[in-house]
């Protein structure tokens, strides 16, 4: 007790936030990630979506931290969680752009992910949901860490069914009709095969149920839970339960069932004594996929969407809750990633970190709220095949010349199907962030020193880790899996 009282005092004297404070015997923090796909930016209410309700997401920032400027690894499903789980930039690692089910390569038995880090600390790991880094074994989930798996091994779109549900005929010339059915796995094996909307309905019900079972069954050790939800990615489909719940239309009925979700999983943990001691982090994948309209969510009126590195296709809503450690109803405007989380729950959990080097840096002296914390200095933002499209250090962020998709171009599609997204030539452009997140004023000519610094501090990236628009091979990538079958 003594030691406690000093170390209590230590920490107020050097100014560091007493809510930080953790005795030495207290057990080990249990870690929940719940992780949206293409969820826009403003899309939860507390984040200006509506008119629909977000009850669950808004109580879960009332009393933890709220992100305005939280980014995702890259605008793309499978590179995105590649970073998340890994805690580096997805180029480091070899992987791009969403994993078709015929892919040939997948995330490396080598990488070291938070489900590894975390076993080996004698945690128990779960996951729900979508996984999208290698669809057979060995690169499921049980052989990257973890304990126990059910879900899509890629997107819910990847079926050999057309956008109003019915399935491809065989003379139908879309690319789709040759995928393979879209297998729901349990462990490394096919439990159903998912055949139409109404099947993809009941799968927000179905991670939910699987991911608070999981919560009772290691209420006694401590866990790592990975809930990777499905949707809002297209097709969406709601149970009946929800079908109408809104009143403003099926996305606002699906953002009402994936709050709900929520609403389980942090009911099953104060039901079993365990919020106190669980660090809760709620995030998405990447922007919304605005050419599918009233099936896609909201940037909150940042520029363009999913597949840009724009803010619209890289910025995405954050929330993270630990009661007695994150100080209740704070916002942050530092700059944050998913790369992030890595570093951070290891040393949290007193985990180590991987073998192999990363990216993401530990903002724990965010979360404690500490005064002037600032971890992270800069980002950097890569798409495509390896090219560096972009970069933000400080408020400013310079977009450099590339090919990129456009949403503004053409009206979106309705009810499910979806408009153009033609690809144009993106500029030279710097974005003052803190006065125009809508990224719609060049300010390039003003402030040319940033311009000069922002392109240096770019080299730095390009000579590591390559760059594809500059024809500039890295020194520190690495290869992803090789899938043999």
């Amino acid at each position: 007790m003594i030691r406690q009282i000093l170390a209590f005092c230590l920490l107020a004297a050097t100014g560091v936030a007493v809510y930080s404070f953790i005795p030495s015997k207290a057990p080990k923090p249990n870690v929940v990630i719940i992780f949206m796909d293409d969820m826009g930016y403003g899309d939860p209410a507390c984040f200006g979506g509506g008119p629909y309700q977000t009850p669950n997401l808004d109580r879960l920032a009332a009393n933890g931290m709220r992100f305005t400027n939280f980014y995702a690894a890259q605008a793309v499903c499978s590179a995105s969680r590649a970073g998340l789980l890994t805690g580096c930039y997805p180029n480091r690692i070899g992987i791009r752009g969403a994993l078709s089910p015929t892919e040939k390569f997948a995330l490396g038995n080598g990488e070291e992910t938070i489900a590894e880090l975390l076993r080996d600390q004698g945690y128990a790991t779960g996951m729900a949901g979508k996984w999208h880094l290698g669809s057979k074994p060995p690169f499921l989930p049980l052989q990257n860490g973890f304990d126990s798996y059910l879900g899509l091994p890629y997107s819910n779109d990847m079926w050999p069914v057309n956008y109003d549900g019915v399935p491809y005929a065989d003379t139908a010339k879309n690319g789709r009709k040759n995928y393979p059915p879209l297998p729901l796995i349990d462990g490394n094996e096919t439990r159903k095969i998912i055949r139409t909307l109404e099947d993809q309905s009941g799968l927000t019900a179905l991670y939910t149920e699987r991911a608070c079972s999981f919560i009772r069954e290691n209420k006694k050790k401590p866990f790592f839970l990975y809930l990777a939800h499905s949707m809002p990615h297209v097709p969406i489909a709601v149970s009946k339960k929800f079908q109408g719940s809104s009143g403003a239309g099926l996305f606002g009925d699906l953002m009402q069932e994936l709050d709900a979700s929520i609403g389980e999983v942090l009911k099953t943990l104060e039901e079993n004594g365990l919020s106190k001691n669980t660090l809760v982090i709620f995030t998405s994948d990447n922007g919304p996929w605005l050419n599918y309209g009233n099936h896609a969510g909201s940037t909150g009126g940042l520029r363009e969407g999913k597949g840009t590195s724009f803010e619209g296709g890289q910025r995405v809503p954050c929330i993270m809750q630990w009661p007695g450690h994150i100080p209740a109803g704070t916002v942050t405007n530092k700059v944050a990633s998913t790369i992030d989380v890595l570093p951070t729950v290891a040393t949290v959990c007193g985990a180590n970190l991987p073998k192999n080097k990363i990216d993401g840096i530990s903002i724990l002296s965010l979360l404690n709220g500490e005064k002037g914390a600032n971890p992270r200095d800069h980002f950097v933002y890569y798409y495509g095949n390896n090219q560096l499209e972009a970069i933000r250090k400080g408020n400013f962020k310079l977009v450099f010349p590339h090919k990129g998709r456009t949403y503004k171009l053409n009206l979106p599609g309705y009810d499910g199907f979806p408009g153009a997204q033609p690809n144009v030539d993106v500029p030279l452009g710097l974005y003052d962030l803190s006065m125009d997140p809508g990224e719609t004023l060049d300010v390039q000519a003003q402030f040319p020193e940033v311009v000069k610094d922002l392109s240096a501090l770019a080299d730095t990236y390009r000579k590591t880790l390559g760059d594809a628009l500059t024809n500039v091979k890295g020194t520190e990538n690495r290869e992803p899996g090789k899938v043999l079958n």
